[in-house]
């Protein structure tokens, strides 16, 4: 009994961790995102859900080139006043993307700064081709 005691006391305490990362709900992503690897949708959903650290990260695979200034373009073209969201399937199809923000979600989840975050990302990314230009 006191095994089962003690059992469940360490799950309890492995599975509540408080260090969770917000998400947005996968059924509030588009279908195609629903469809696609479980990377991929949590990507998404962590995008929608934190504009605020990926927007001031830099994504290398190009995509500078068709107008995104940060990670977080890859993900989301436009917030309209009411909150809904315009999608941007680019990272559905852009392993770098997913990649640099999947980065991202571990950094953020670990605990490190954003700075620490973007330093790593430019060291680990820049290989690939110079970073989408971040909105001051």
């Amino acid at each position: 009994m006191l095994f089962l005691v003690i059992a469940v006391l360490w799950l309890t305490a492995c599975s509540s961790s408080t260090s969770t990362l917000p998400m947005a709900p996968l059924d509030q992503m588009p279908s195609e995102v629903q469809k696609a690897p479980v990377s991929v949708q949590d990507a998404y959903r962590f995008a929608v859900a934190n504009p605020e650290i990926l927007s001031q990260v830099p994504c290398y695979c190009g995509c500078g080139a068709v107008g995104h200034t940060s990670n977080y373009d890859c993900y989301v073209k436009d917030v309209q006043p009411s909150g809904s969201i315009e999608f941007d399937s680019h990272a559905l199809g852009c392993s770098i993307c997913v990649d640099i923000t999947r980065d991202v979600m571990r950094l953020t989840q670990e605990g490190k700064a954003l700075e620490d975050i973007q330093t790593y990302i430019n060291r680990t990314y820049s290989q690939y081709g110079p970073p989408t230009p971040l909105k001051p």
